[in-house]
């Protein structure tokens, strides 16, 4: 299989995605562990005086978060993690104010209760990670701990991270321990938490993103920190640790991390999950069904920590209409997610967070992934001939 980069296909889809009014745009997919599509279109700027090219590294918000949790599982596998223990049984002084009885699932699954940032939180703080952990085990649920749905949208990372950091042997920071335990084995060069100085121009400048339909009296999303273009184009949230919203990243390397998960845990000779863990990676969360306390849209999510294919009129529709599909959705619409079933990956990146993501009447990547399916109708056709 060869990538399609150059099909006519992906070329006009990308040219929608530009006439919907997508400034720069990048997409990537795997299909039976090998890259199928890398195609990108657009401008790194708003003033389209420099075009997108496959190098171009993009914020990926909550995107994020299907690498975070992948790094738990990974725990998991090796036997350092029992995602049914006590956080506190890892991290003891997270086990205060009524934190005790909140379960490594509860946190991957956003039922620990504790959507809410640290109060006084700015972006150099959250780039403190000491001063975030510290605080975070400070929290108080304002939801029961494993009885409600309730996203956590920034928090999610330092809890997640510092349990993986602790159970570490080597006590590695968590963006070390993504780089040598997931990036570098799947050969993955541009997936980052915190840019280096020497990459930060080829970032991707955002525009739009500054504001969401979502009620935050407690503190959830604080505007010093909302995940928006005013705060994550800044050099300090760029460079910032948070393994929950601030991943910069090509297409490309998320499409690969995501095709591990396709692929059965497994990818070019290197597994990292086993089948059936992978399996897993689909069992929807304690309550699926329940409203949730903090996003208005309905959520259909899993205990592992991933969005959930599958479900009519809540899951995206554009990642597939069956079961198994997991999928990392981010502010603005960036989107990654892992078809098991079918053994397909896709990652798309982008930089106006404005554009369509429902349909207003078209979504911006709608055209996007209907030419990679076909892209793929057409391989898998030729593999079955």
């Amino acid at each position: 299989m060869s990538v399609r980069s150059d099909d006519p296909r992906i070329t006009v889809a990308l040219q929608r995605s530009l006439d919907l009014g997508e400034t720069g745009i990048a997409v990537a997919a795997y299909y039976r562990g090998k890259l199928v599509v890398d195609a990108v279109a657009g401008s790194v700027l708003k003033d389209k005086s420099e075009p997108v090219t496959r190098e171009t590294l993009f914020a990926i918000f909550s995107v994020t978060k299907g690498v975070t949790a992948l790094a738990v599982h990974i725990q998991a596998e090796r036997g350092l993690i029992n995602v049914n223990d006590p956080i506190s049984k890892y991290w003891p002084d997270f086990g205060t104010n009524g934190k005790e009885s909140i379960t490594v699932e509860d946190a991957l699954c956003h039922r620990a209760g504790i959507p809410q940032m640290p109060p006084g939180v700015t972006p150099e703080l959250m780039a403190d990670w000491d001063w975030m952990v510290k605080h975070v085990a400070e929290l108080k649920p304002l939801f029961p701990p494993g009885e409600a749905n309730a996203y956590h949208v920034l928090v999610w990372g330092w809890i997640i991270g510092e349990v993986v950091r602790r159970t570490d042997p080597s006590k590695r920071p968590f963006e070390t321990f993504v780089y040598e335990e997931i990036c570098k084995p799947l050969g993955v060069t541009d997936f980052y938490l915190g840019v280096p100085d020497d990459k930060l121009d080829r970032v991707a400048t955002l525009s739009g993103g500054n504001s969401f339909p979502m009620v935050d009296e407690h503190g959830i999303s604080p505007p010093a920190v909302f995940p928006g273009a005013d705060v994550h184009n800044t050099r300090v949230v760029q460079q910032c640790v948070d393994p929950g919203a601030g991943a910069v990243a090509n297409a490309s390397s998320v499409a690969r991390i995501f095709a591990l998960i396709a692929e059965g845990g497994e990818l070019d000779g290197v597994r990292l999950l086993s089948k059936e863990r992978v399996a897993g990676l689909t069992r929807p969360r304690k309550g699926a069904h329940d409203q949730d306390k903090v996003l208005p849209i309905p959520v259909w999510f899993g205990a592992a920590g991933y969005w959930l294919g599958g479900e009519p009129n809540v899951s995206d529709p554009l990642v597939g209409d069956h079961r198994d599909i997991i999928y990392s959705p981010g502010a603005g619409g960036s989107l990654a997610f892992a078809d098991i079933r079918d053994r397909i990956s896709v990652a798309i990146c982008h930089n106006n967070m404005d554009t369509p993501m429902v349909m207003e009447p078209e979504r911006t990547f709608a055209p996007v992934v209907k030419s990679v399916r076909e892209i793929i109708a057409d391989l898998k056709r030729g593999d079955d001939e």
